[in-house]
């Protein structure tokens, strides 16, 4: 028997360094999720022990940004998550990867990851579905075009033999992807952040995009904020309906 959603226990997995910005994430994903703080229970992948044992009695796992780290990189935790990953889809449990998360979800699956200036996002741009992403569950509930919050300078290039293009735009393919038939998606827009958690990101790290530090340049980046309410349920959505009405991983 599948959880109510308030039996949910969903495991975020983090990779910041920064107790400001761990603390707004966990809290822009228990805002987008719906969940009570006790049903999310967070791994630092930084710090904290990886491996496929943390998601052992949890219904979900998502995997947040990344700031200052980079999937184009190999650290000493890397193997580790791609383990979780692949245990993730071993059990067929709902995993959900935002911005450096869906990069990494797609490297692990054998997909490609490069760093890209020239189609770097910030701010708040213009999405748009693929056909696939129209006839998908999680997103059926959206527009063909919508507005989605932005923060990176690394992409997927290739996405993983069995996934399926969801959405795209002008400046970069792969905006989103679900792998296969399974509850496993990824999104290179925010899916965790509303337009002032997204104004707070871009002056937490600054420092870290070159680009940002032109003064003209920031500025032109907030004054592209806009609410993105398409996005507001998205990760709700995919944990109703992979979380609660689809599988018991709780049991």
């Amino acid at each position: 028997m599948a959880p109510t959603f308030d039996q949910l226990r969903v495991r975020l997995i983090q990779i910041r360094e920064r107790p400001d910005v761990l603390a707004e994430e966990r809290d822009s994903f228990l805002k987008r999720t719906r969940l009570a703080p006790e049903q999310l229970l967070v791994t630092n992948a930084i710090r904290d022990e990886l491996s496929p044992a943390i998601i052992e009695g949890v219904d979900a796992a998502m995997i947040g940004g990344a700031g200052a780290y980079s999937v184009t990189h190999t650290y000493g935790w890397t193997q580790n998550l791609i383990d979780v990953c692949s245990a993730c889809a071993d059990q067929k449990l709902p995993l959900f990867g935002s911005c450096w998360g869906h990069q990494f979800i797609a490297r692990a699956f054998g997909g490609e990851v490069v760093h890209d200036d020239e189609r770097s996002e910030m701010g708040t741009r213009e999405v748009e579905l693929t056909e696939a992403g129209v006839a998908d569950p999680l997103f059926e509930p959206f527009p063909k075009r919508f507005w989605a919050q932005m923060g990176h300078q690394d992409r997927v290039s290739v996405l993983p033999q069995d996934a399926i293009e969801l959405a795209s735009n002008d400046v970069a393919p792969f905006q989103a992807f679900r792998l296969g038939d399974l509850p496993i998606y990824g999104t290179q827009f925010h899916s965790e952040l509303d337009e002032e958690a997204e104004r707070g990101r871009l002056y937490a790290y600054r420092d870290h995009y070159p680009e940002m530090q032109v003064d003209g340049n920031f500025q032109e980046t907030l004054n592209s904020l806009r609410p993105a309410p398409d996005v507001d349920d998205l990760l709700y959505h995919f944990l109703q309906l992979y979380g609660v009405e689809e599988l018991d991983h709780a049991a």
